[in-house]
């Protein structure tokens, strides 16, 4: 089981912790690294961009994508749309998308805020116990089933 650090925008973090979303979306250009080291049972520390970590979830399922088509992208949207919560900006952005990851949510909780000092780019980070951003000695798993 690993670690993962997810960085989301307030507004599909909230939805995530209310409930109403419960699939994670990433898509890029280029094949990244973390689309082959998330499986299931991999635990999830949800963190606002530009603040604090807010919440924990397990993946409970996980689909890549590679050499993804425009047209399979937008039977992706239809799919699963409805549980991802992307707006048509944001599936019109993903269109020349060739990679993709898709992680069922599950066990979600939300926990008092934990402030980080994380200061770059990586909107998802496989943690490691040389760059857990003090995560793993502070907050207490506990089995959701």
């Amino acid at each position: 089981m690993k670690y993962h650090l997810v960085i989301l925008k307030k507004r599909y973090l909230q939805a995530i912790l209310d409930g109403r979303k419960d699939i994670e979306s990433r898509f890029s250009r280029t094949r990244l690294a973390v689309f082959e080291q998330v499986q299931p049972g991999d635990r999830l520390f949800l963190k606002v961009s530009s603040g604090p970590v807010c919440g924990l979830a397990t993946a409970a399922a996980v689909e890549s994508f590679d050499q993804l088509a425009p047209e399979q992208l937008l039977t992706l949207k239809r799919r699963y749309n409805h549980r991802i919560l992307g707006s048509e900006t944001y599936w019109r952005s993903k269109l020349t998308c060739r990679f993709g990851l898709l992680v069922w949510l599950a066990d979600i909780r939300r926990i008092e805020p934990v402030p980080i000092n994380k200061k770059d780019w990586r909107a998802w980070v496989v943690l490691t116990p040389e760059e857990d951003f003090g995560l793993l000695g502070r907050i207490r798993w506990t089995d959701q089933r």
